[in-house]
């Protein structure tokens, strides 16, 4: 457990921790000259249960809130001091609203300094620290008297926060990856790079790789420490040291994040529940520019309110909460759920607080139902409700990877009810699935009537016809799908109804038939158009339309201009790109597939840009990798090796 420190100036914060730990959390020189808290401040105690408690001890000074707010975020139970002398001052105000707008539940009121007041004085100001706190989740904290100087107070005040750390709610998540907030980076020797902060999710232990966002550099850790001590393994809760490999001291930043690698994420946008604090003096309003406070971060932002409109205010009043967008002036991390703190646009006042909804907003306009319903499935109140509702309210499908990197999981996601249909890490619901399917089955309708000499638009073009938005694994998803239910045919890249058949006329039957089998002689080395023409006597333009008929109708693939392939043909070449890909762990490159061809070079590069343009591969760098979802040309052994791959041409790589 993490307890932390608040309250105005000189009202006995640091003195108070080293009364409880014997821990003087002041280490900078300048800090004991002045002799007040410049930097945050760590201690611990150990509990009688065995565990170690860590403490946070933050600046008080009005120009320093900023490391006051690095220092509050994530802590587990807060310690609001109040000096009996003073009495409520400036920050002890502004500390209360840091606190309450982070959501920090659990703590208590610390009147300090009770040797210096008498019991009426300290009932007025038990008093006046209740109505302070009226209103925010400090409400009903215990107030506790104590008095470092002369120990009074302190050993009940140690014996309550054992107490309250015995009852904290266990937070173990094996779904949810390692994130740790940085706050101090320093060198010792002997280790390296040593980083400090609290961990927010998951564990570490050592010889894990890491990445520091939201520069993505990689590290390993070298050796761990939790709550000061030696361990051999850190989780959510505690305060932790990592020594690093592979970051440099410099490389480290206050307000970065170290995080498991499946949950890497940065945004400079991001939606949130946002409200303002009931102290203010004015509303906020929509396209103001703040400060904003996420972990250790500090950046400035701008807030648009998402739920302003004809009958909504474009302004947030004091107390209220609403839907807001942030856009950042700098790349964070964040994920959902995450807490954050706004202060104005000069960084002298603490305005606002709330809590990160998606920290990956699409950023595409969209129709305001569509965007309602985004967020309110965002403020579901666990993760299997987020994930069912964000697919209900997804028409364009729904990428589970993305939802469990701002969800913050590595686990895979648990069974969508709802799903009808599933692509890699894409899913749709069954609704929009048979939405877009019956869009698809109208629009090829309509394609047909309009041009009935066609066999039907190819993939790409149907995509764009009708369904645009949908995502690509989806969208082959759904048209093999359909494919397989007999509601639509597909010839090649082209997609067409049933019902739907182009009829070549007489002489182009006649060429087809002649020619056909000619090409399927060929094997992997075809003859081109001009060859084909000058052994039928036909001419060239007529050979040309005759194989468009055909393409168009799936019998045939033009690989590039005037170079056809039968389907059978090509078949054999997509079951040889499979094989070599499950050689190559997914992977096809042009000499490998050339050497399991027998091709030259270059007609083998250009078989593979044909199937990267079907969607049977994608291009990745130097290499061509196997869509898995792709079912294209499927159902086709490999030729055996003994099977020669062309037909006594030679595999020439460009036409005669």
């Amino acid at each position: 457990m993490i307890v932390g420190t608040a309250g105005h100036i000189d009202h006995g914060k640091t003195t108070l921790v080293r009364a409880l730990t014997g821990v003087d959390t002041d280490r900078l020189p300048e800090e004991k000259r002045r002799g007040i808290s410049i930097e945050l401040g760590y201690a611990y105690l150990a509990a009688p249960n065995g565990r170690r408690i860590g403490f946070v001890d933050v600046p008080g000074h009005e120009r320093l809130v900023h490391t006051m707010v690095a220092g509050a975020s994530g802590i587990d139970l807060a310690l609001l001091l109040v000096a009996a002398d003073d009495g409520v001052m400036p920050q002890t105000r502004e500390h209360l609203a840091v606190l309450s707008l982070l959501g920090v539940a659990r703590g208590a009121v610390v009147l300090t300094k009770i040797d210096r007041a008498d019991a009426q004085r300290l009932a007025a100001l038990g008093a006046e620290v209740a109505a302070l706190t009226a209103g925010s989740t400090l409400e009903g904290w215990p107030l506790l008297e104590v008095s470092a100087l002369t120990g009074q107070g302190v050993d009940a005040l140690r014996a309550w926060i054992f107490d309250a750390a015995a009852q904290a709610p266990a937070r173990s998540d094996a779904a949810l990856g390692f994130r740790l907030a940085l706050d101090r980076a320093f060198t010792l020797a002997g280790i390296g790079t040593v980083v400090t902060g609290r961990v927010h999710a998951g564990g570490v232990q050592i010889d894990d790789a890491l990445l520091l966002v939201p520069l993505a550099k990689s590290a390993r850790v070298r050796s761990v420490r939790a709550q000061d001590e030696a361990v051999a393994r850190a989780g959510v809760g505690q305060r932790c040291a990592l020594g690093l490999a592979g970051l440099a001291k410099d490389d480290v930043e206050r307000g970065q994040w170290l995080v498991a690698p499946q949950v890497a994420s940065t945004t400079q946008r991001l939606d949130a529940r946002l409200t303002l604090w009931h102290g203010e003096a004015r509303a906020l309003r929509s396209g103001a520019s703040v400060h904003l406070h996420l972990g250790a971060a500090d950046t400035v932002a701008s807030v648009t309110l998402l739920d302003a409109g004809l009958d909504t205010p474009k302004a947030l009043e004091p107390g209220a909460s609403a839907r807001v967008q942030l856009r950042l002036a700098a790349p964070i991390a964040a994920w959902h759920g995450d807490r954050f703190l706004l202060r104005d646009a000069s960084a002298t006042r603490t305005l606002a607080g709330g809590v990160v909804l998606d920290p990956q907003p699409p950023t595409r306009r969209r129709a305001a139902p569509l965007r309602r319903a985004r967020l309110d499935a965002w403020e579901q109140p666990n993760a299997e409700a987020r994930l069912g509702a964000l697919l209900a309210a997804s028409p364009e499908g729904l990428d589970i990877a993305a939802w469990a990197r701002a969800e913050g999981r590595v686990a895979a996601p648990p069974a969508l009810a709802g799903a009808g249909l599933r692509a890699g890490d894409w899913a749709l619901a069954e609704a929009h699935r048979e939405a877009t399917a019956a869009a698809l089955l109208a629009g090829l309708a309509d394609f047909h009537a309009r041009q009935p000499q066609e066999t039907g638009p190819d993939l790409a073009r149907a995509r764009r016809l009708f369904a645009p938005g949908l995502a690509e694994p989806l969208w082959r998803g759904l048209v093999a799908d359909l494919v397989a239910r007999g509601q639509v045919l597909q010839r090649g890249a082209w997609l067409q109804l049933p019902e739907h058949a182009v009829q070549l006329s007489a002489d182009e039957a006649r060429i087809a038939g002649r020619l056909l089998p000619r090409l399927e002689q060929g094997g992997f080395d075809p003859p081109w158009v001009r060859e084909l023409a000058a052994e039928a006597g036909e001419s060239e333009a007529l050979l040309r339309a005759v194989f468009a008929r055909l393409a168009r109708q799936g019998e045939l693939h033009a690989v590039v201009k005037d170079l056809y392939y039968p389907e059978p043909t090509l078949a054999r070449l997509a079951a040889l790109v499979r094989e070599v890909a499950a050689q190559q762990g997914g992977a096809v490159t042009a000499a490998a597939f050339r050497d399991a061809t027998g091709l030259g070079r270059k007609r083998a590069i250009q078989i593979l840009e044909y199937f990267d343009r079907v969607g049977l591969l994608r291009r990745v760098r130097d290499a061509h990798r196997l869509r898995e979802e792709a079912g294209l040309f499927a159902g086709v052994a490999a030729p055996a090796p003994a099977d020669p791959p062309g037909c006594g041409r030679s595999a020439a790589s460009g036409q005669p």
